[in-house]
Order: structure tokens, then C-alpha cells, then sequence
């Protein structure tokens, strides 16, 4: 065998998403800014108007709920359960249009805070399958 070969990081576990956007500060802030964007930016007003306001409650949640799907502390499952996003989601009509708005906030977010190559093309696959997912009318 060629153990030279081995380094010693290879029995190390890589840092999750969470721990490479910095943590609770990194993912908070991109929960905050998604959200951000959709109250400012006019392209995105029919998603703003599926979602309850003020914002504050669901920022958090957003926030709890990246912090675990991003392989970090999983807050939003030890206060409420299993996220069952689809399932959460039924009550709202989600159509391709919903999606790409919803995208279109999360890829401006990515573009802004997310310097990393690497680490942006991941997030922007793993954000692109998961809205996707979330359809659930035509």
C-alpha cells in the first residue's frame, strides 16, 4: 500500500456547508438577506404574498431550518419536528413561476455572500433541486 500517499487529513471529515459559509453567522445572514430581497425586489412580489407579515417568524425559521439542511445544528427539527418541506408547503400553490422567483432571490443571495466558486456552484445546485422539489401545481 502506499501509505505516503495518505495524508493526514484524509480521515478527517470535510466541513459541512454550514461550517464553510461561517457558521451561525454566515447562514443567518443569508436567511436574513433572501428575505430581504424578496421585500425589495418587484419581481418577486407574488412570492412575497404567499408568505405572512412581518417577516421576523419566518426569517428564524428560514435561518433553523438552513442551519440543519446545511449540516449544522439542527434547530428547526429539534423545535418543530421533522421539516417535511413539501408537506409544510401543500397549503400554498407553488408553480414554476413561484420557484423561479424563489430562485431568483436565493441566487442574487449566493452572488452576493458567497465567494467561493466551489462552495457557491454546490449551494446553487443543492437551492436549484430543492425549489424544484418544492412544486406542486402547474
Amino acid at each position: 500500500m502506499l501509505s505516503f500517499l495518505k495524508s493526514k487529513s484524509s480521515n478527517e471529515t470535510p466541513p459541512s456547508l454550514y461550517q464553510q459559509l461561517g457558521g451561525e453567522q454566515g447562514v443567518r445572514a443569508i436567511a436574513e438577506r433572501f428575505y430581504d430581497v424578496m421585500e425589495s425586489d418587484p419581481r418577486a412580489k407574488e412570492l412575497l404574498a404567499l408568505h405572512a407579515q412581518p417577516l421576523t417568524g419566518i426569517r428564524q425559521k428560514f435561518f433553523e431550518f438552513l442551519s440543519g439542511w446545511l449540516g449544522g445544528p439542527q434547530l428547526f427539527t429539534e423545535k418543530y419536528g421533522h421539516p417535511r418541506l413539501r408537506a409544510r408547503h401543500l397549503p400554498f400553490k407553488i408553480n414554476v413561476r413561484m420557484r423561479d422567483q424563489w430562485l431568483l432571490c436565493m441566487y442574487q443571495v449566493l452572488d452576493e455572500q458567497v465567494h467561493d466558486e466551489l462552495l457557491h456552484m454546490q449551494l446553487k445546485q443543492r437551492f436549484t433541486a430543492l425549489a424544484h422539489h418544492m412544486i406542486n401545481t402547474d
